[in-house]
């Protein structure tokens, strides 16, 4: 590897390339830990995640739940509304844009706050203990790093036959800043990137069509949350071919035609539409001549249980040392890694168990093993459901769809899986979190009082359903 000289401007305990989760979460946390610190990021603080991902897609999302239940369940409510629901859909985006700006300022605020150097540019690494960052007008500068930590994260993944052109073919970036409201969009992959997507278009009367390899949306989860969220969608009008493949895609005059056939073999049909959003997963973003640093079978970066890399002193965190992508994943990676970095004795933990969640109408949200899996490893196990149908505070807020689903082990009698469709899935999800790690048992969540009217009693009846116990159902 080969390096420019540079002027050497600054000396730091470390330097963080990138500023998302995992990269501003860590910067500030060596900071807490009283370091000297500087964070290099080439878009606004909060990364992908904070600027053109998580945040903004989650309030897009609920603008178009408020617009749906207002044209379609208004007198659900005794709501009469006089006239033409309609929208501004610039006010919409512009919406999604404006809560992003103001978290990404309070991000800067929190660098100054613990007096972090903000550096505004493309991070690389410049030798031993360097690195460069060189700003928007090329100009570069290096600085001394005793320890570095690479957070550079991911970004949409295309096709080889179907490369992102920012117009017609789009990803999920492109897609919650369009400035023109598709008639028609054909989403491929029905992740959780893609379903929300799928969600928030058909809101507004687009007609969408949903294309999955896989035989279920949200093929990881549980599927019979996977088969609930189908028939919710059906009745929403969003078409979706599952066990789908693409193979072929044609892009002419602002339309785009795609070829797409049965995954197990059959015949083909062709798809038009006028966008295309492909949502068919990540790829790593690496900082520059990071070509010494090991790499997975995969491409991401190779770490040990301290989340360091084969070169001295160089770490890494966050969705550019692999799955899963996820932003609270990433932030506790980060973690971990600087407090093994400047904490005596701290052993940093890998993720074992977390959170997914799906922000769609319902929403999806689960933690441990599915049904599924247990059966796959030979695990033993109880299994309790529960309706929101049956619950009380569903039913009063207008939220009937969907349930409670908890896994016990048969040996110790502990929480081993949950898996949450319906209102309140994504904030439920936490008590499951925390039941598993301190492994709790189903006695103990069945003699922890729920409040009452509440969502969180859908957990107590599961549990209690899972023993023959449950009272409403």
């Amino acid at each position: 590897m080969s390096f420019k000289t540079a002027l050497i401007m600054a000396s730091y305990d470390l330097i963080v390339i990138g500023g998302g989760p995992a990269g501003y979460v860590g910067a500030i946390r060596a900071a807490q830990l009283g370091k000297k610190v500087a964070c290099i990021e080439n878009d606004r603080a909060g990364g992908t995640c904070l600027n053109w991902g998580c945040i903004p897609t989650k309030a897009l999302l609920k603008n178009a739940e408020v617009y749906h239940t207002l044209k379609h369940n208004a007198e659900t409510f005794g709501l009469k509304i006089e006239g033409k629901i309609s929208y501004d859909w610039s006010a919409v985006i512009g919406r999604s844009r404006k809560v992003a700006g103001q978290l990404a300022g309070g991000i800067e605020f929190l660098f100054k706050k613990n007096k972090i150097d903000y550096l505004r540019g493309d991070g690389a690494l410049a030798g031993e203990g360097k690195v460069s960052v060189t700003d928007a007008n090329g100009k570069s500068e290096t600085h001394e790093a005793k320890n570095v930590l690479i957070a550079t994260g991911c970004k949409s993944r295309d096709l080889p036959f179907l490369k992102f052109d920012g117009k017609t073919v789009i990803s999920s970036k492109e897609a919650m800043t369009l400035a023109t409201q598709p008639k028609e969009i054909i989403i491929i992959g029905a992740g959780a990137i893609g379903v929300e997507f799928a969600d928030f278009f058909n809101a507004y009367d687009t007609k969408v069509t949903s294309v999955e390899m896989m035989d279920n949306l949200l093929p990881v989860e549980d599927t019979e949350v996977s088969q609930t969220l189908e028939k919710v969608f059906k009745k929403k009008g969003i078409n979706f071919l599952l066990g789908t493949k693409t193979t072929a895609a044609n892009v002419s005059d602002g339309k785009i035609e795609l070829t797409v056939e049965p995954a197990a073999g059959g015949d083909s049909q062709v798809l038009t539409a006028d966008t295309c959003l492909v949502a068919v997963g990540v790829q790593p973003v690496m900082p520059g001549n990071a070509d010494s640093v090991t790499l997975t079978d995969r491409g991401y970066i190779e770490t040990d249980d301290r989340y360091q890399t084969n070169l001295a002193n160089v770490y890494a965190a966050g969705d550019i040392i692999g799955p899963p992508w996820l932003a609270h994943v990433a932030s506790f990676e980060a973690i971990q890694a600087v407090e093994g970095i400047f904490v005596a004795d701290k052993q940093p933990k890998k993720v074992e168990i977390f959170p997914g969640c799906t922000y769609c109408h319902p929403e999806v949200a689960s933690i441990g093993v599915t049904e599924r899996a247990a059966v796959e490893q030979g695990i033993e196990f109880n299994v309790g459901k529960f309706p929101f149908q049956a619950s009380g505070r569903a039913l009063a807020v207008g939220e009937p769809d969907g349930f409670v689903k908890l896994l016990y082990g048969k040996e110790h009698g502990e929480l081993i899986g949950a898996h949450i469709i319906g209102a309140g899935a994504t904030e439920l999800i936490a008590e499951m979190g925390l039941a598993i790690t301190l492994e709790a048992t189903w006695e103990e969540l069945e003699n922890t009082i729920h409040a009452h009217p509440t969502l969180s009693e859908a957990i107590h009846e599961a549990t209690s359903a899972a023993f023959g116990h449950a009272i409403h159902i």
